[in-house]
């Protein structure tokens, strides 16, 4: 393979006439340039320059090898720019991925902040819960997911990957706003037992830690339906089909006919989390984005902590 310094060098002399002018653009001695020269041809097989008294020309040979060499130049050039920009943040990808709850409550305000500060950053966004994000995150096909377990049911650690804790949120037991219980600030979930209840669709950890919460109360619970969708839930509630636990983000837009009650004693937390490749593999894009989450992380669990002591 061709040295790039060298086709360099022999532009240069061929730009400059002489080896002494082209030496002294490149800040090298005479004698290095013409032993560099000489290297090239022998590395090609063929006389690149005629050493005549005007100056250097260009052979045929030479000629070829350098039309060849400014296009490798140029594209090289342009290489180099497109990683000085990449890690400027003025260019490149972030891809994402995020489960439905956050990505209404905590991306879209990121990525509103990201676009600001580096508009030139293309982003995009995956729906997916955590069983999915993860292993395309391991894989490589995204860039940094938003996935959550809780404690009660925390995930698998992986040595590959990195988890920055966003929020912690409490749950909320979802009633219609005529319920006889409605008016308590806090219920139990025992006050329950003998109601059909709504969970996530199963297997999942959402479907789980509603069954786990009523087995701690003592009963096991009768599951009527089953959803994904906290909106389909919500409706659910309110038609009568059953009760169901909820996380915090989950509750920002609570239906006007519905209340949310915190639960005694204090049931399961659900944590959310950034998760991206170990630091050493991450992009710069990636860094400003968790810095950015954690701001409005923090955000959410003030507000949160906020609405908790008002409630108490």
């Amino acid at each position: 393979m061709l040295d790039t310094k060298r086709l360099k060098l022999l532009r240069e002399v061929a730009r400059q006439g002489s080896f002494s002018a082209a030496a002294d653009a490149l800040y090298l001695s005479q004698s290095a340039v013409s032993q560099q020269i000489a290297t090239l041809e022998r590395e090609v097989g063929a006389r690149l320059l005629d050493r005549t008294r005007s100056g250097p020309k260009l052979t045929d040979a030479g000629r070829v090898l350098v039309r060849h060499a400014d296009a490798v130049i140029a594209r090289l050039d342009e290489a180099e720019r497109e990683l000085d920009a990449l890690a400027g943040l003025e260019g490149g990808e972030l891809r994402m991925a995020s489960f439905a709850t956050a990505s209404a409550a905590i991306l879209t305000e990121a990525i509103s902040v990201f676009h600001g500060r580096h508009p030139r950053v293309l982003l995009s966004v995956t729906e997916a819960e955590p069983e999915q994000a993860l292993p395309k995150l391991l894989a490589g096909e995204i860039d940094l997911a938003l996935v959550f377990d809780y404690a009660w049911l925390p995930g698998e650690p992986s040595r590959d990957l990195d988890h920055r804790l966003l929020l912690e949120e409490s749950m909320s037991l979802v009633m219609p706003a005529t319920h006889p219980l409605a008016s308590r600030e806090r219920v139990r979930v025992s006050d329950f037992s003998d109601s059909d209840w709504l969970c996530g669709a199963r297997p999942s950890s959402c479907g789980e830690i509603v069954i786990r919460a009523c087995r701690e109360a003592g009963f096991d619970p009768r599951i009527g339906f089953e959803s994904d969708d906290y909106n389909v839930l919500q409706g659910y509630v309110a038609a009568g089909l059953g009760f169901t636990l909820m996380p915090e983000i989950a509750l920002i837009n609570l239906r006007s006919d519905l209340v949310a009650r915190p639960i005694v004693p204090e049931g399961p937390k659900r944590r959310i989390w950034a998760s991206s490749r170990a630091d050493g593999a991450r992009s710069l894009a990636t860094d400003a984005m968790l810095g950015i989450l954690d701001e409005i992380g923090s955000g959410f669990a003030t507000a949160a902590g906020s609405r908790r002591l008002a409630a108490a």
